[in-house]
């Protein structure tokens, strides 16, 4: 199932691994298997792909990465699947996300030797680049009556669905908050007038979809293999300065 009606789809460099994750769930569909289960899958992927990292076995990290893009594909598919919507999965999800992205480049600064305080500035930078992206995305699943399990304003905690508990969702929405609270700030100050905008063309979230966490996971797998670990965390510094280029495309051309 499609996040988008069909008018609405675009070219989502992104996400190269939909097609082989939506396999993976439609593989799963009739077992016992989750969507928390193919997160917690997609978790440890991911940092079987730091250990390589850290080992130095690039190869073998760009292959975790990739993996762990295509099974981060997978747990959204299936529980659209199953018909099973959950915030608890959702959240989840991103503070999955959040965490291998920290420890990714912790463990390319640690081999590239390079400081800390540069590391922290990527990180920033790459999360803030995905959360413009997801920010633009969700507005325009909003606006189309798309997927909407995610929400544009997250100032509430939200209702749990049928099959999870409102508990659980109340913890981790306050755990979302903390990390992702204050990127999401930054991006709303930035733009504060997108979500009143017509649904976005296809060639604009074509062009951000360039800062899709999938995308971002493959320029880090191919820097690997090309032995260019000391380059990935100034270009993500640098490339962090695009979000003002396409918050500038929108507010002139797509108001």
């Amino acid at each position: 199932m499609s996040k988008l009606p069909l008018e609405y789809k675009f070219l989502d460099v992104s996400d190269y691994g939909r097609k082989p994750g939506r396999w993976f769930a439609k593989s799963l569909m009739n077992t016992n298997a989750t969507p928390l289960h193919v997160t917690t899958l997609f978790l440890i992927v991911g940092l079987i792909a730091i250990a390589c990292i850290i080992a130095g076995y690039f190869y073998a990290a760009a292959f975790f990465i990739v993996l762990k893009s295509i099974i981060d594909a997978s747990d959204g598919e299936l529980s659209r699947l199953k018909q099973t919507p959950s915030h608890t999965g959702r959240y989840y999800d991103s503070l999955s996300d959040l965490l291998l992205n920290f420890l990714f480049l912790c463990a390319i600064a640690y081999i590239a030797d390079i400081r800390f305080g540069e590391m922290l500035l990527a990180f920033f930078g790459i999360q803030l680049q995905g959360t413009l992206y997801n920010f633009y995305y969700v507005i325009l699943r909003n606006n189309v009556n798309g997927d909407s399990t995610s929400r544009i304003f997250e100032n509430e905690t939200p209702k749990a669905f049928p099959g999870e508990k409102q508990s659980t969702v109340n913890k981790i929405y306050k755990a979302y908050i903390a990390f992702y609270g204050p990127f999401d700030k930054i991006i709303y100050a930035l733009d504060k007038q997108a979500a009143k905008s017509k649904p976005f063309p296809k060639w604009f979230m074509t062009l951000v979809s360039i800062f899709g966490l999938g995308f971002q996971l493959l320029i880090i797998s191919i820097m690997l293999m090309l032995n260019m670990t000391e380059y990935i965390i100034p270009f993500f510094i640098c490339y962090t300065l695009l979000i003002l280029v396409f918050v500038a495309i929108r507010k002139l051309f797509l108001k």
